[in-house]
């Protein structure tokens, strides 16, 4: 491609590179015409500065196009926007997970600095009509050569994870009086977000056996369990409860605060969460983070809650009782 400042008489057929004012505006990346040249010339403009396409050329709306139905390939529920200014979005069509492939976006923006493409994070949840992707050719053409090496790699570089499940059951324990439904209201908000929804209360004692019985019974397709009194220990009553049931416990704790005190385990088939006590406030802490891929049907690994540790230090919240640092 070429580029540079030329003669008005020479203009025909290339690319403005900026803007002008011409008798009225004259966007740039606009092809510009002989209408436009007259225009130029009745402002007192002698000279543009232009981009001009040569042979091997793409244009940056149809590169953006050809690299972004490539990097959709045959995915499913991710919808492309028509490119302008040579870039096309991506949107979810539905809620869940995003997934991205981090080598592939590192190899396709390293193909060519004027082919770009911007993701949310890897595992970053969506809802529906949310931007999870933006492809930018920054220049105003590529080489067919290079847009083609993009495009040869693309595919798979984002996905989208739809929720496995259908409902949920949230186990709530009391010590004494009968709790506020600030925590299932919170966590209804978190599951029907991902179109789901909770079964009927369920309210047991704070102690192994009541609590392993509603594990037992439990009819959601994904067990959460809030206790009246914080899990301290693997060993603490309600990790306890979930091996009475003949479930296992697979992680105890989790290095993202808040949240730190999370267990994740399994009765049968059916996924179990022990929640932190945050997860009585709607804002973000780890059990979203767990409770997002475990819905979404993703497999959640000792090693996966090991790696959330960076960018695991969350907001600080007001309600937190007992602050990171004195006087907060």
């Amino acid at each position: 491609m070429k580029f540079g400042a030329v003669a008005i008489e020479e203009a025909v057929g290339a690319v403005l590179a900026h803007s002008l004012v011409a008798g009225k505006r004259i966007p740039k990346g606009t092809e510009l015409l002989q209408s436009h040249i007259e225009d130029l010339r009745a402002a007192g403009i002698e000279e543009v500065t232009v981009a001009r396409l040569e042979d091997g050329d793409v244009d940056e709306d149809t590169a953006a196009e050809t690299l972004a139905q490539a990097v959709l390939g045959a995915s499913v529920g991710i919808r492309m926007t028509a490119a302008g200014a040579g870039r096309v979005n991506l949107y979810a069509e539905r809620c869940g997970l995003i997934r991205v492939n981090i080598d592939t976006v590192h190899q396709i923006n390293a193909v060519e600095p004027m082919i770009t493409i911007a993701t949310v994070p890897d595992h970053h949840r969506v809802d529906a009509g949310g931007m999870i992707a933006t492809i930018k050719i920054i220049a105003y053409a590529v080489s067919d050569e290079a847009l083609k090496a993009a495009a040869s790699i693309a595919e798979g570089a984002v996905a989208l994870c739809r929720p496995a499940f259908k409902t949920a059951t949230l186990i709530e324990t009391t010590i004494g009086d009968v709790p506020s439904d600030k925590g299932r209201r919170a966590m209804a908000g978190r599951v029907e977000r991902m179109e789901m929804g909770l079964t009927p209360r369920v309210l047991v004692p704070h102690a192994v056996a009541e609590i392993a019985s509603a594990v037992s019974s439990a009819v959601g397709d994904v067990i959460f369990i809030l206790t009246a009194s914080a899990t301290s220990d693997p060993h603490d009553v309600a990790p306890a409860a979930v091996r009475s049931a003949g479930g296992e416990v697979e992680r105890f704790g989790m290095p993202v605060d808040p949240g730190n005190l999370l267990f994740l385990g399994r009765i049968g088939d059916k996924p179990v969460i022990g929640l932190p006590g945050c997860a009585r406030s709607p804002a973000l802490n780890g059990a979203d983070w767990v409770l997002e891929r475990v819905v979404c049907g993703l497999d959640v690994s000792h090693d996966d809650i090991a790696a959330m540790g960076v960018g695991g230090l969350l907001k600080e919240i007001p309600t937190r009782p007992m602050p990171r640092e004195k006087g907060i």
